[in-house]
């Protein structure tokens, strides 16, 4: 059913409690990647290599850690027990993929979603220290262009994504971007050690 919905351009969103809620939104918020913004602070810290950066290393980890990190103005978080095994079956079954930002081995920033032919469909991202979630949107940016995806899905506008490049655009010409993209979508497997294959 998830894979069906995300091939619809249609996702789940709802809280602890109430049924499974599924959302296409107008506009739709996006990140063509050749729009990507990189402040020059984040670019030092890049270079400085502060965050271990990975791919696909600790799915699990990172999506836990979003369903388990508070955020502003939110009581509770849609990504239940019942989702997080969902996403992690989609994970083994090569559809869904992790971005991971490390300090010592310890995990502190991180960004899922799910691929889909030449369309990834951004779910959450969480950061325990300063520019980690920044550090792993901007990895896996950079990795899916170099892969020939067409953009990221960032489904509704936030203002830390839009300082990065994200912008919104009509359902409709998001439909067609997805319709073009996603093709079969079939699975890509994992991308564990492909960051340093490039």
């Amino acid at each position: 059913m998830l894979l069906s919905a995300y091939r619809q351009g249609v996702f789940p969103w709802f809280n602890e409690g109430d049924p499974i809620l599924w959302w296409c939104p107008d506009p739709r918020f996006v990140i063509f990647f050749d729009e990507l913004h990189v402040s020059r602070s984040m670019a030092r810290t890049l270079r400085r290599n502060e965050f271990d950066l990975t791919l696909d290393t600790d799915f699990p980890g990172v999506i836990h850690a979003c369903a388990a990190t508070p955020r502003r103005g939110q009581n509770g978080t849609w990504i239940t027990e019942d989702m997080e095994v969902a996403y992690r079956r989609l994970h083994e079954l090569g559809h869904a993929h992790s971005c991971e930002a490390r300090i010592d081995g310890r995990l502190v920033g991180g960004i899922y979603g799910v691929a889909l032919g030449r369309v990834f469909f951004g779910e959450s991202m969480f950061s325990h220290v300063s520019n980690a979630s920044k550090a792993t949107l901007i990895t896996l940016c950079r990795f899916l262009e170099r892969r020939g995806f067409l953009l990221m899905d960032s489904q509704m506008h936030t203002p830390h994504v839009e300082r990065m490049g994200g912008r919104e655009i009509p359902r409709d010409e998001f439909l067609v971007l997805v319709e073009r993209g996603v093709g079969e979508g079939g699975a890509t497997g994992s991308w564990r050690g492909e960051l340093r294959r490039q």
